[in-house]
């Protein structure tokens, strides 16, 4: 029997095995793919603090970026730049490859190429090229992405949105200093475009509906062929549970990606660092029901939760705002004074201290009105 099963190989699931093995935990990392990071369904941008979560060498990046620019379809533009490196670009094939190496290396058992089903709590059955077996455990750690089937068999809640997306890697020759976002791409959440180096990016968008349609409209605006091209889906809102008998839900399969950006690494990482540290405290006291697992949630909802709700509610707001609104925005957010305080304060991982500060500045409670988002200012005061 194991202590810990994992589910799932990407950089969460690989972090909770590699945590596990180092508490010395007997541990098993099962993992769907024959090859880690494969198939690409990210867009490789993470913050530098992100990476830091990660704990592996540079060997996965690619590029560093130093800012960004906004670009509304009506053709006005807000540029920030922090002079200085604020997130990597990362091979994530390569970089989840180094994630599942250093958890075996810890001592975690790796099964690639293996389905798991959820049976029973305690309880695991694996498919593959070796056939069916089922592998008991004390707990189970789901990172196994955004359409969970453990949590889903478990009967755990969905998060509340699911995004789609798609992003073709093309040749382009661009400022590989700055990535580029296009709110008016996609109406409920915005394009973008990732620069890899100097003549290459990665360009694509998310949203809620008619994705295919609008990425073919935004891909057009650069080249009509694409070097490579990825889908995938980004699930929002984390369910009231994200916790059960021996079982604990992290990363996207818990709805935990940030719903202002999409980015998932830093707060499903952050959640199998509580994960671990709930499973060892359970094992210290011989106790892993829901009701010693729920610490878990608490742990999680204390690190990230707030920031998590902010952003899921500026998502919704972002779905009502229409291409005038986005342009007035990005007009009154280009004076000196304002850039300098998104470069002082802005935080890919935790905006809320940026939105606070911004919501606050007498200058633009006109546009904030205008936009609807006083409800939100009292939100939060």
């Amino acid at each position: 029997m194991y202590d810990i099963v994992v589910v799932g190989g990407g950089p969460v699931g690989a972090t909770a095995a590699r945590l596990s093995a180092e508490a010395g935990l007997s541990t098993l990392l099962i993992e769907e793919h024959a090859a880690a990071g494969h198939p690409v369904q990210c867009a490789g941008l993470l913050s530098s603090s992100a990476f830091a979560e990660c704990e592996v060498t540079d060997r996965s990046v690619l590029n560093t970026i130093q800012g960004a620019r906004i670009v509304s379809g009506k053709g006005s533009e807000l540029l920030f730049d922090a002079e200085k490196t604020k997130a990597y670009v990362v091979d994530r094939a390569a970089l989840d490859c180094e994630m599942v190496q250093v958890a075996a290396a810890a001592g975690a058992d790796i099964r690639m190429k293996s389905y798991a089903d959820w049976i029973k709590p305690g309880l695991i059955a694996t498919r593959g090229a070796g056939g069916r077996e089922e592998i008991p455990h004390r707990i189970c750690i789901a990172a196994d992405g955004p359409r969970s089937g453990i949590a889903r068999s478990a009967g755990l809640p969905r998060p509340r949105y699911l995004l789609s997306g798609i992003q073709a890697e093309i040749v382009l020759d661009l400022d590989p200093r700055f990535v580029e976002l296009h709110p008016d791409a996609s109406p409920d959440f915005f394009g973008w475009v990732i620069p890899i180096s100097e003549t290459r990016a990665r360009v694509g968008l998310c949203g809620l509906k008619d994705v295919p349609a609008r990425f073919s409209a935004f891909i057009r605006n650069y080249t009509p062929t694409s070097v490579h091209c990825v889908t995938g889906a980004i699930p929002l809102g984390p369910p009231e549970k994200t916790y059960s008998d021996r079982l604990m839900v992290c990363g996207d399969a818990a709805g935990l990606p940030k719903p202002t950006s999409g980015g998932g690494v830093y707060t499903g990482i952050r959640s199998a660092r509580h994960a671990v540290k709930t499973a060892v405290r359970a094992f210290e006291v011989e106790n892993t029901s829901a009701e010693a697992l729920y610490t878990y949630q608490r742990l999680w909802q204390a690190d990230i939760g707030r920031e998590l709700a902010l952003g899921l509610k500026l998502f919704e707001m972002r779905g009502r705002l229409s291409s005038d609104d986005i342009d007035s925005a990005i007009k009154a957010l280009s004076d000196p004074e304002i850039l300098k305080i998104i470069v002082e304060d802005g935080d890919m991982d935790r905006p809320g201290k940026l939105i606070r500060r911004l919501l606050f500045k007498p200058e633009l409670l006109p546009l904030f009105g205008r936009l609807g988002l006083m409800q939100l200012l009292r939100s939060i005061t």
